[in-house]
C-alpha cells in the first residue's frame, strides 16, 4: 500500500511539473532579452482584434494554411461576421483555409524568397519572441529593406506595422567589457512618430500575439481548462486513496 501511495504521489508531481514546466521550455531558444507578452487566451475580445490585425497586415503575404475561416467561430464571432468583416476575398468560401493571394512565384522575384506559412510561428518562436519581436524593428541604411532587429538580426521582412509605430533608429549609450573585449550598449531611440502612442501599440501587438499563438493551437484554452480539471481529480483521488488506506488498515497490527 505504501508503494502504491508512493507511485501515485510522484504521478501527481510529475503532472504538476510537465505542467508548469512546458510553457518555459517552449519559450526558450535565443540568446535575447524577451518582453513578456501576457496574453489571454480566454479574452475573446482581444483575440478578436488580434484576428483583424493578422489578416490586415499579414494575411497579404503570408498564409495560414492550417487555419480555416470557420475555426473563427471558436472567438466568439459569428459566421455572419466573419465573412462580412474578415473574408475580404469574395472567392473565399467558410470552410477555405486561409491562404494569401500573393502568387508564390510573384513573391519569390518581388521578395526574393516565399514568406513563411504562419499558423505555427507562436508555436515554434513562442509568444514572447514574437511580442518582443516587432516591437524591436528600427532603421538600417544597410540593409535591402531598410529595415532592422534586435531580436533578428539582418531580418529580410521589412517592418510592415511602421507606420503605427513609427520609426526607431539605433543609437550607442555606452560600453560594456564581454570577455575581456568592450562591446558598444545601444538602444533604440524614436525618430519619427507613428500613428499610435507606445501603449497603444504595445496593446496592439499583444493581441496580434494573443491571436497568433491561439491561431497555433485552438484548442489550447480547452486543453487547458482539461488539464486542471484532471490534476484536481488527481488531488482528490490522491487524498481519498489516503482516506481508504487508514480505514482499511486501522484494524490490522
Amino acid at each position: 500500500m505504501k508503494t502504491m501511495n508512493r507511485s501515485l504521489f510522484a504521478t501527481l508531481c510529475l503532472a504538476v511539473g510537465l505542467l508548469a514546466s512546458a510553457p518555459a521550455t517552449a519559450a526558450g531558444g535565443a540568446d535575447v532579452h524577451l518582453d513578456a507578452a501576457n496574453i489571454n487566451l480566454y479574452d475573446q475580445a482581444s483575440l478578436q482584434r488580434g484576428a483583424r490585425a493578422f489578416i490586415t497586415n499579414c494575411l497579404n503575404c503570408h498564409s495560414a494554411q492550417f487555419m480555416r475561416w470557420g475555426h473563427l467561430t471558436q472567438i466568439g464571432l459569428t459566421e455572419d461576421q466573419i465573412k462580412a468583416n474578415l473574408m475580404f476575398n469574395p472567392d473565399a468560401k467558410f470552410g477555405d483555409y486561409m491562404t494569401t493571394a500573393l502568387d508564390p512565384k510573384d513573391a519569390q522575384s518581388w521578395l526574393g524568397k516565399v514568406p513563411p506559412d504562419l499558423t505555427l510561428a507562436a508555436r515554434v518562436r513562442g509568444s514572447d519572441w514574437l511580442y518582443t519581436y516587432l516591437r524591436s524593428y528600427y532603421v538600417d541604411p544597410a540593409s535591402p529593406s531598410g529595415w532592422n532587429n534586435e531580436v533578428f538580426p539582418n531580418v529580410g521582412m521589412p517592418h510592415v506595422l511602421h507606420d503605427l509605430q513609427g520609426a526607431y533608429s539605433k543609437v550607442v549609450v555606452g560600453e560594456r567589457e564581454v570577455h575581456g573585449k568592450k562591446e558598444p550598449v545601444t538602444k533604440l531611440a524614436l525618430d519619427r512618430k507613428g500613428t499610435m502612442s507606445p501603449q497603444e501599440y504595445d496593446a496592439y501587438v499583444r493581441d496580434l500575439v494573443n491571436y497568433m499563438t491561439f491561431m497555433g493551437e485552438p484548442v489550447r484554452a480547452k486543453r487547458i481548462q482539461i488539464g486542471i480539471v484532471v490534476l484536481l481529480f488527481l488531488v482528490v483521488a490522491f487524498f481519498a486513496a489516503l482516506v481508504v488506506k487508514k480505514e482499511y488498515w486501522k484494524d490490522v497490527k
